[in-house]
């Protein structure tokens, strides 16, 4: 399976009944909301940097359904070892939208205190690890912790994001062939957007697709269409399962695209043609689950807009709240090193308290 590309949902909307998961109404509104969210949550947060409110931020246009559809497959105590471009994953696990927005400002509500890079957010409480810029090195923690979860005899399962450009690493290798070798219950989700900043996926790889890759580390490969939330929500739930049962990994490869640049740093127009993206803007995530939903009956022109305005709103008053909150404290600095502060250590920190009331 590792060259079909499943797809459940056509561009025009129309599905294929046998392959829909088994989802209600309600969680597919629920994914739309989300869907919905996000995509809101990314022009806001384009614009917050642009005014200086945030420095630095990493859109996700365009891929909302790979990384939504892939975490709404998890249960509660699942681990995910993100990427840096996933943020509707922390947000479906019923992270505050507060908290996350308080993460790209770094100030006193940023569970971190301003001490990640901006959109490196994670947080213990819905099992959402911390990324780092460094590509691939997710993938061999996601398989030590994945073996951890089986040697301790938990049933849990450790899902990891990555781009195509991670697949060119040394990390990926050994944490696919690790993880093939002892049968770890992890699910390995590689979003190929296309390019990995400003390299192309045909310049990554000579194969004929990625998900191919997993053959030779001995487990299963699969190509999904990512831009279809249901096809993303059904695949990685059957490999989730899959791996819970003691069947071992598999890798997911999720065909998307990234329709913005690669940060607010990059300017994407330097090294791709605007037919391209016009062309997968042909198959936006978002439009194309609107069309299905309305093709079930689900969801009217004025519902639509309900939703649109309530996550706009969800959103300004999220900012609101998470720019009232002054920067980390100076203390913070010093009280995190040890759990009881040195003598050396706390006169610094006097200093540094000093010095800053000065200012």
């Amino acid at each position: 399976m590792d060259g079909q590309m499943l797809q459940v949902i056509s561009l025009d909307g129309s599905y294929d009944t046998k392959s829909e998961p088994d989802l209600s109404n309600d969680q597919l509104k629920k994914l739309y909301y989300f869907l919905v969210l996000v995509r809101t949550l990314d022009q806001k947060c384009m614009n917050l940097q642009r005014q200086g409110r945030i420095g630095f931020y990493v859109p996700c246009i365009g891929q909302e359904a790979s990384h939504i559809g892939a975490a709404y497959a998890l249960e509660p105590n699942d681990w995910i070892f993100p990427a840096y471009r996933e943020p509707g994953a922390i947000l479906i696990r019923g992270y505050q939208l507060s908290k996350l927005i308080s993460q790209f400002i770094g100030n006193a509500n940023d569970p971190l205190k301003g001490r990640q890079m901006p959109n490196h957010f994670g947080e213990r409480s819905v099992n959402y690890v911390t990324p780092s810029s460094p590509v691939a090195t997710q993938v061999p923690q996601a398989t030590g912790a994945a073996m951890a979860a089986k040697i301790l005899g938990d049933k849990n399962v450790v899902l990891t994001f990555f781009g195509d450009g991670a697949t060119s690493t040394g990390d990926f290798h050994a944490g696919m062939n690790f993880a093939g070798v002892f049968q770890a219950p992890v699910v390995f989700v590689c979003q190929n957007n296309q390019y990995a900043i400003s390299v192309p996926v045909k310049k990554q790889t000579a194969s004929e697709s990625i998900a191919i890759k997993a053959r030779a580390y001995g487990f299963e490969g699969i190509r999904v269409d990512g831009n279809d939330i249901l096809a993303v929500y059904r695949t990685v739930k059957e490999a989730v399962d899959k791996a819970r049962s003691g069947k071992g990994p598999t890798l997911i490869e999720s065909v998307t695209y990234r329709m913005g640049p690669h940060s607010t740093s990059d300017d994407p127009t330097r090294y791709r043609e605007a037919a391209e993206v016009e062309e997968w803007r042909q198959r936006d995530p978002v439009e194309r689950f609107r069309r299905y939903l309305s093709k079930k009956s689900l969801l009217s022109d004025k519902d639509d807009q309900e939703i649109r305005e309530r996550a706009a709103k969800e959103i300004d008053d999220a900012v609101a709240q998470a720019e009232k909150f002054p920067p980390p404290s100076i203390e913070s600095m010093f009280e995190d090193v040890y759990a009881s502060i040195p003598w050396n250590l706390r006169e610094q920190m006097d200093e540094a308290v000093k010095l800053n009331k000065k200012e």
